[in-house]
C-alpha cells in the first residue's frame, strides 16, 4: 500500500521495533494523528491460537468501558411484539421477510445485525452476503436473541464485537483520538482481559502474541504485554 506524506513522517518518529507501556503507546498514537477527523484508535493483538480449528476460534462481545465515540448502526430481523421492542430501543431498520429481501437486493448500511432465533431460517440465505462482512447474526455474540431491546441497547452503547481472522489477529476500534489517554487504556485493558478471559483450553504456548494501536491513518505502535496485566499501571504509569 502507498502512504501519504503525513504518514511516512509519522512512521519516520516511530521506533518499529521497540515494545512501550499502554501509556506511552496512546501517547504516540495521538500526537500522531495528523488527519482532519476525529480518527479512530485501533488495537490488533495477534494471538497464538489456530482459527482452522473450530475449538480455537476466538470470538465474542464485550462492553467497552469508555464506549467507542461511534453509534453503530443497528438492524433488527424480528416480527411481532419482538420488532416493536427493537423500534422502540432504537433499532434503525425492523423487519422480517422484507428486510431479507432488502439486504439481498444490496442494502448493507449497518454495522450490527439483530435476529430473534424464529427468523435464523430466513436470515440464513444471506450467508453469502453477511458471513464475509462478519456481519451474520450469531447465538455466540448475542445477536442472535429475543430480548432484542436489551441488544439493541448494548450495541448502541458501546458494546462491540470481536473474532479472529484467518490468521489468529483480533482487530477492533477502542475510542477515538479525541479520547482521553485514560479512557483509551479503560478499553484496551478491558479488550486484553476480555480475551485472556476467553483463550481457547486447547490454545499452546504464548497466547497474546503481540498488540499494536494505531490510528485509522497512522502508523503503529507496540505494546509491550506485560504492560496490560495490571490496571492501575496500565493507567497511572507511563
Amino acid at each position: 500500500m502507498k502512504h501519504g506524506k503525513n504518514y511516512r513522517g509519522a512512521l519516520a518518529q516511530v521506533d518499529r521495533e521497540a515494545l512501550v507501556s499502554v501509556n506511552e503507546a496512546l501517547d504516540q498514537v495521538k500526537s500522531l494523528a495528523t488527519a482532519k477527523f476525529d480518527e479512530t484508535v485501533e488495537l490488533a493483538v495477534r494471538l497464538g491460537v489456530d482459527p482452522r480449528k473450530a475449538d480455537q476460534i476466538v470470538r465474542g462481545t464485550l462492553s467497552l468501558p469508555a464506549g467507542t465515540g461511534k453509534t453503530n448502526r443497528v438492524i433488527v430481523f424480528a416480527a411481532g411484539e419482538a420488532a416493536q421492542a427493537a423500534r422502540d430501543a432504537g433499532a434503525d431498520v425492523v423487519g422480517a421477510d422484507d428486510l431479507v429481501a432488502r439486504i439481498a437486493g444490496g442494502f448493507l448500511d449497518f454495522d450490527i445485525a439483530i435476529a430473534t432465533p424464529d427468523l435464523m431460517g430466513q436470515v440464513g440465505s444471506l450467508g453469502r452476503v453477511l458471513g464475509p462482512r462478519g456481519l451474520m447474526p450469531n447465538p455466540k455474540t448475542g445477536t442472535v436473541t429475543m430480548d432484542v431491546a436489551r441488544a439493541v441497547t448494548d450495541f448502541k452503547g458501546g458494546r462491540v464485537e470481536y473474532r479472529t481472522d484467518k490468521v489468529g489477529n483480533v482487530q477492533l476500534g477502542v475510542g477515538k483520538v479525541s479520547f482521553s489517554r485514560e479512557d483509551l487504556a479503560r478499553n484496551v485493558h478491558a479488550v486484553i482481559d476480555e480475551l485472556t478471559r476467553v483463550k481457547p483450553a486447547s490454545a499452546k504456548g504464548r497466547y497474546v502474541q503481540s498488540i499494536t494501536v494505531s490510528s485509522t491513518m497512522g502508523p503503529g505502535v507496540k505494546i509491550d504485554p506485560t504492560h496490560t496485566r495490571d490496571l492501575d499501571e496500565t493507567l497511572v504509569g507511563a
